[in-house]
Formats: structure tokens, sequence, C-alpha cells
């Protein structure tokens, strides 16, 4: 898992899921959701300490970024590297960002070894991740560029035949200001694009930027 560039989409959770696994007596409880600062990825591992405080041990991961990443884990008392790890390690496989899992252990009595722990607290996760799906989150843009209101039609025709960009608003007043919605990283692509179909440099001015989710197929890498 590499750094992401702004202009880069990633993956984050669809929603908040849970998964649940009973091993030898000991029942583990998996919580994930979507965490956007690692204050939120925090107050929810506090969140679920309270909720389940009477369990043996609430062990955490999460990844909160894409930007200045941060990872962290805790097997809360379980022996070194068979929880916290194993769990952030099913969220770096899925490729996920800002993504925070507790799992909660109620002890049975019976010892499962640090084999044994490693894949149920990996395993409990990866359920979890399974309820809640994944989606792409793909930064967007909203960008502009003005024409002569005498060719603006013959333009807008052009535009709404490709499939690199949305049209959005047109503005009209002394010119037409025309919204071009689009991923970031096709900025570059798209002003080549409008530079030969119109004939004339065209250099698009960002109005605002966000973010839109699409769900990804499980079975996709």
């Amino acid at each position: 898992m590499g750094d992401t560039a702004a202009t880069d989409s990633y993956r984050v959770l669809l929603s908040g899921g849970e998964g649940e696994i009973v091993e030898k007596k000991s029942r583990f409880i998996a919580t994930i959701r979507k965490c956007e600062t690692e204050e939120e990825a925090v107050a929810f591992i506090e969140e679920m300490k309270k909720k389940y405080w009477d369990a043996t041990h609430n062990c955490s991961a999460y990844i909160v970024g894409p930007d200045n990443r941060v990872e962290r884990s805790n097997d809360d008392g379980e022996p070194s590297g068979t929880a916290g790890s194993p769990m952030l390690e099913v969220l770096r496989r899925k490729d996920l960002y800002n993504t925070a899992a507790v799992v909660t252990r109620y002890f049975g009595g019976i010892k499962l070894g640090a084999g044994g722990l490693t894949r149920t607290y990996g395993k409990c996760v990866a359920q979890a991740v399974g309820e809640a799906g994944l989606a792409e989150r793909v930064p967007m843009g909203d960008y502009s560029f003005v024409w002569s209101l005498d060719d603006v039609g013959r333009v807008l025709n052009q535009l709404y035949q490709q499939p690199l960009f949305t049209v959005g608003d047109v503005e009209y007043a002394n010119r037409a200001k025309i919204h071009l919605v689009m991923p970031r990283n096709r900025k570059g692509e798209a002003e080549a694009w409008l530079t030969e179909t119109l004939s004339r440099p065209v250099n698009l001015e960002e109005e605002k930027t966000f973010f839109e989710e699409c769900a990804v197929d499980p079975g996709q890498p």
C-alpha cells in the first residue's frame, strides 16, 4: 500500500460492518467503521471499549489517510503481534483507507496459541469488511472555461458527445461560462482534448473539488 496522490482514487468502506466468530469457546466480535481522521478513529476505539467494557480484550487497528497516512494497531493484552497486527494486515490487503477496526474478545477458557489468535483476529476483521462492502472514493473537480455566445451551441454539442467529462452548469453573461465535471486526474487530458477539438488553447479553471464514492465489486482485486 503506497502513498496516494491528491488526484488518485482510493478505497474506503461502503458502510460500517460487523463480524463474529466463536473459536474454542472464545467469542470474537469485529466492528469496523469509516473514520476520516485519527481523532475519529481513536474516539471510535474508545466507544467500543465502553460498549464492551466487560470483555477480556478490545484489540484495534486503523489506517487514516490517504495524505500523511497513519497506521496504528494495539494488541490490548494479547500476546504481542497476535491481534492488532493481523487486523491491520487485513486492512492493508483490502487496500483500505480511513478505516478503523476493533475486535472484542470474550475469553472462553481455552488458549488458542499465537497462530490461532492471528488467524482468528484477521478472519474476524475480513468478515466485517465483507459485510460493510467497499467503495472507490474518486477525487472529482468542477472546472470551467469561457466561450463566445455566438458559437456556444456548436461547442456544447461537441462536449456532450465525449466520455472524458460531464457538462455541468452553463452560465450566460457577456460570454458563456461552461462547467465540466470530471475526475481530477483527467484535467490535463481534458484540456488537451478541448484544445485540439476547439482549435484554440483551453485552460480549465478549478471551481471546486469534491469526492464521489462508487461501490466496488467484492470480487475485484
